[in-house]
């Protein structure tokens, strides 16, 4: 039985801080229990999905909020498709990022892959919209380099340092929708895949990744709902985890 850690419990919510590796309700190619799961069990929420009322991916962490009634389900539902639901994340990119910028585009499943989205405008699509705020830049320092890769040949630290691999922003992620994928999604669209995303990184870069950063770099730090009993706006926060701490310890901010 997985363990899961309480941020807030009422009679009508429940905020959970989600670690990575875990799904959070059921799908035909999860294995293992998962959140949803957990909640009817642990928590007696005998509702749909365990009461869950938006998602996370599996290897996203940070604050997940689930109802414990009817209404408050219907309540908070309605506030994420009316999107007074506020939520911010913060995922680690390659490269500069340099500006704020609100990406406008819809998402639909990518026709050859069907475990992937991508940015396309179809009938099937869905709108969707984030805004990304560079937080803070970093870079990987070249002794940081050489000991992550060590045992890489003269012509691979060459490639590494060539294209400019060391680069790296920490992004604030707002998505006024809620896709799936959307983040992610989003920062590949405008050319600044998040480090270690095994699905939207490509392969050769997520395999340099991994080695300093063993999963997706992307942490929901941030929600905030109005109570669906009291009326009350409310803000819950999540730290980042430990390995994510890890993988900018080993990161420097350029000024």
């Amino acid at each position: 039985m997985q363990k899961i850690k309480v941020l807030f419990e009422d009679d009508q919510i429940l905020v959970i801080n989600k670690s990575a590796g875990i799904v959070v309700t059921p799908a035909d190619t999860s294995t293992g229990e998962t959140i949803s799961e957990i909640l009817t069990k642990e928590h007696k929420i005998n509702l749909d999905r365990g009461g869950i009322v938006h998602r996370l991916d599996k290897n996203t962490s940070g604050v997940l909020i689930a109802a414990k009634t009817q209404e408050a389900l219907e309540n908070l539902q309605a506030q994420f498709k009316n999107r007074l639901v506020k939520k911010e994340y913060l995922a680690l990119v390659h490269g500069e990022f340099r500006e704020e910028k609100t990406v406008k585009g819809a998402i639909a499943r990518n026709p050859g892959n069907r475990e992937k989205f991508i940015v396309w405008e179809d009938e099937d699509s869905k709108e969707a919209q984030t805004t990304f705020i560079p937080v803070k830049r970093l870079e990987m320092p070249s002794e940081q380099i050489k000991k992550v890769f060590a045992g890489f040949s003269k012509i691979q630290f060459k490639k590494l340092f060539t294209s400019h691999y060391s680069l790296f922003t920490l992004v604030a992620a707002r998505p006024t929708t809620g896709r799936t994928h959307q983040i992610r999604v989003h920062l590949k669209y405008i050319g600044f895949p998040i480090v270690s995303d095994e699905k939207y990184g490509g392969r050769k870069t997520v395999r340099l990744d991994r080695r300093w950063c063993p999963r997706q770099f992307l942490h929901a730090k941030r929600l905030e709902i109005t109570h669906p009993k009291t009326g009350k706006r409310m803000e819950f926060k999540s730290e980042l985890p430990e390995d994510l701490k890890y993988a900018l310890s080993i990161l420097n901010e350029v000024k």
